[in-house]
């Protein structure tokens, strides 16, 4: 029997005990801070409490996700509707700070990493932090999608574009990053401040993002400069951006996760989302289990869940994240995309090549480049201001003036008139 298959008889106490967590789950928002310039730091924490029975003790279940709560709730109720003997814990966090959490724990006090922040969790098995799952499914899951039987992908998720009507009915759709980039460059004074994307050096998903780009692209780092002299915003998460859309602060949001904007977009008639058609990356949140998680058999089971055929159409039918599993061939899944998109798709590669991309060195010189070009014409157009002030004061202007010869000379030596 798989780990992630209900035990004999759960079905029968499946209506009442459904009842009894809906009635019990809990969202809790906890805020940590101190009054004053102290910065103020959130953590969203959803809690379905356990029901043991003489014959099931309880058990629990710890998972940290760089997952926001309306998308990753569907799956974990199935899941505890199918377990409700397991009290489970889930704690929403960004990418970088879910791993910076993880290792500077003595003991992790997560059972499960849920992260589409690919080079951190690869680094983060590769270094023997993970523990491997066994059983038939792991090793049927496909060999693209998982790293030995540590490293589980376990969504599909495009990287997208996401404009409102007003820069639509004004510039134009992009519909590709060629178009992207004419849009920004010719548009570019009439878009200032009002165009968004990450911020690669804050945030572990921008950050691949771009490493990505600039091997895919011969023109990334035009972009790159396009959106620093439309002086973009950049933002840490996809849920900000999203927020900003949906307010009209921004006309143009570029590599947003697909799986948050296709429901925000969905319910806004002011927005449209764009799957670009000359390449279109593809994130996927990888899973693993903590080689000293405290508890493993629950963690087993969870991640067993998550690759069955059942979790995964959970993960096609109730969420916009996209299912991995090859059996699944209808919308919100993999194979339907790819049928859809064909060669556009750029899934980022689950292999060693993650690794360079935390290299220090390298990390440091593709942010500062990233830095640079952003701001290169910022750095042109304060030259130009600086030039146009020298060029109009009066030093700049007797420096600029001929030398005085002959009798003129003695004349301006003497003091003469």
């Amino acid at each position: 029997m798989n780990l992630s298959d209900p035990l004999p008889g759960a079905g029968s106490r499946r209506l009442a005990l459904t009842l009894l967590k809906r009635s019990l789950l809990t969202l809790s928002v906890l805020t940590l801070g101190l009054l004053g310039a102290t910065p103020v730091w959130a953590e969203e924490t959803l809690r379905f409490p356990g029901n043991a029975t003489p014959s099931q003790p309880l058990e629990r279940l710890t998972v940290h996700g760089a997952l926001d709560i309306p998308q990753v709730r569907p799956l974990l109720e199935d899941f505890h509707q199918r377990f409700p003997f397991i009290s489970l814990t889930y704690r929403n966090l960004t990418t970088l700070e879910l791993n910076r959490r993880f290792l500077a724990a003595q003991t992790p006090s997560a059972d499960v990493l849920i992260s589409s922040a690919m080079p951190w969790q690869y680094r983060l098995a590769n270094d023997g932090h993970a523990q491997p799952l066994t059983g038939a499914r792991a090793d049927a899951w496909p060999g693209w999608a998982r790293w030995r039987h540590e490293l589980f992908a376990v969504t599909f998720e495009p990287i997208v574009m996401v404009y409102r009507r007003e820069l639509s009915e004004r510039f134009g759709a992009p519909q590709s990053h060629a178009e992207l980039l004419d849009l920004l460059e010719q548009y570019g004074e009439a878009l200032r401040g009002r165009v968004v994307t990450y911020d690669p050096a804050k945030s572990g998903a921008g950050y691949s993002y771009a490493v990505e780009e600039a091997r895919l692209s011969p023109r990334y780092w035009e972009l790159v400069a396009a959106l620093g002299a439309t002086e973009a915003v950049l933002e840490e998460t996809t849920g900000a951006m999203l927020k900003g859309l949906k307010e009209g602060k921004y006309w143009l949001g570029y590599n947003l996760l697909g799986s948050y904007a296709q429901n925000v977009v969905a319910s806004d008639p002011a927005l449209e989302m764009v799957i670009p058609k000359d390449y279109a990356l593809v994130t996927q949140r990888l899973a693993l289990i903590p080689r000293r998680a405290r508890h493993p058999v629950t963690a087993q089971r969870f991640l067993d869940y998550l690759i069955s055929e059942h979790g995964q159409r959970v993960i096609a039918e109730r969420t916009a994240l996209g299912a991995v599993h090859p059996a699944l061939k209808g919308p919100g899944t993999a194979n339907a995309l790819k049928v859809r998109l064909g060669d556009a798709l750029r899934p980022i590669r689950l292999s060693p090549a993650l690794l360079a991309t935390l290299d220090d060195l390298k990390r440091r010189a593709l942010l500062a480049r990233w830095q640079r070009e952003f701001r290169r014409w910022q750095a042109t157009r304060e030259g130009a201001a600086n030039r146009a002030a020298e060029a109009g004061s009066p030093s700049y202007q007797r420096a600029l003036a001929p030398e005085p010869h002959g009798n003129e000379a003695s004349a301006a030596r003497s003091g003469a008139p």
